[in-house]
C-alpha cells in the first residue's frame, strides 16, 4: 500500500496530535511485505536454563571469581568470593565492571542477611547501578518500613516499585532489567531520557518508567551529559549483602 502526499497515513496524524508515539522501527517494518521469506530472521540464541544464562551473555559472575570487576580507583575486587555467591566486605568500596556498557538486559540474584540488623535503610542495603549512575534499590524490604522510593526494586528517590514482591532474609532474590541509556545531543542538552524496566522474583514492578535523571540521596534528579557506555556498579552501603549468577546482554539502540 502506498500513500499520496495528499493523504498521508493515519499513523502521522496520530504522531502529530501527540496521540501515537512516533516509532520509527515501526515505520520501518512497512518495506517488507506481510510474511515476506526474504526479511532477515532474527539470529539464533540458546536461552539458556535455570542458573546458566543465554548464549549471547556476558557473564560478569559465573561462581568463581571477580575477574570481571574491580573496586573504584582501579584495584582488584576487595569482596569476598564464597560458595558460589560474593558478598559486600563493608567499607571496602564500591565494585565496579571492568567493561562499559550502554542499552542492556541485566539479571542478577543477591540476598540479605539471614539475620537482619536494623532498620530501613540500614538493614541489607545495596544498589545496582546502571551506567555507574541509575540505581536499582537493593535492600531487605521484607516486613522492613522504609520510605517507598527507597525500598527494594525502587529507582531509587524516583519511582517506588508497584508491588513488593520481596522474599524474607536470606533468601536469594531475582532481579530481570531491561535498561535504555539517555541520550545527549552534541551541545549537552538531553534528547530522550534513560528507560528502565524492572521484574523483581519475576513480577514486574517497574513498567519501562522515563527517569528523571541520575540517582541522587534527598535531591531531585537530574541529567548530565556523559558517554554512550559506563560501567555497572554494585553499591558498598556497609551491609553484607550478596550476590550471584549475573549476566548481561547488550541491547542496540532503538
Amino acid at each position: 500500500m502506498t500513500f499520496s502526499r495528499r493523504h498521508p497515513p493515519l499513523i502521522v496524524f496520530l504522531t502529530i496530535l501527540g496521540l501515537m508515539p512516533f516509532r520509527p522501527a515501526a515505520l520501518g517494518a512497512q518495506q517488507w511485505s506481510v510474511h515476506d521469506m526474504d526479511r532477515p530472521t532474527p539470529p539464533l540464541v540458546d536461552p539458556g536454563s535455570a542458573g546458566r544464562p543465554p548464549s549471547d551473555a556476558v557473564v560478569l559472575f559465573g561462581g568463581e571469581d571477580l575477574s570481571q570487576w574491580r573496586m573504584k580507583d582501579g584495584a582488584p575486587a576487595k569482596w569476598k568470593v564464597e560458595k558460589g555467591y560474593f558478598e559486600i566486605v563493608p567499607g571496602s568500596g564500591d565494585l565496579v565492571t571492568a567493561r562499559t556498557f550502554g542499552n542492556c538486559q541485566l539479571h542478577l540474584e543477591w540476598a540479605t542477611p539471614a539475620v537482619p540488623k536494623g532498620e530501613g535503610q540500614e538493614r541489607g542495603n545495596s544498589g545496582v547501578y546502571l551506567m555507574g549512575r541509575y540505581e536499582v534499590q537493593v535492600l531487605d524490604s521484607y516486613r522492613n518500613r522504609t520510605y517507598a522510593d527507597g525500598q527494594a526494586a525502587a529507582i531509587y528517590g524516583q519511582f517506588p516499585p508497584l508491588v513488593n514482591a520481596s522474599r524474607a532474609p536470606g533468601e536469594w532474590q531475582e532481579y530481570d532489567i531491561v535498561f535504555h541509556r539517555p541520550r545527549f545531543g552534541e551541545d549537552g542538552e538531553l534528547v530522550t531520557p534513560a528507560r528502565m524496566t524492572v521484574f523483581h522474583n519475576g513480577v514486574l514492578v517497574q513498567d519501562d518508567v522515563e527517569l528523571l535523571g541520575a540517582t541522587v540521596h534527598g535531591q531531585r534528579a537530574t541529567y548530565a551529559a556523559h558517554p554512550d557506555r559506563l560501567p555497572l556498579i554494585l553499591q558498598d552501603h556497609g551491609n553484607p549483602a550478596r550476590y550471584r549468577n549475573i549476566w548481561l546482554r547488550e541491547l542496540p539502540e532503538r
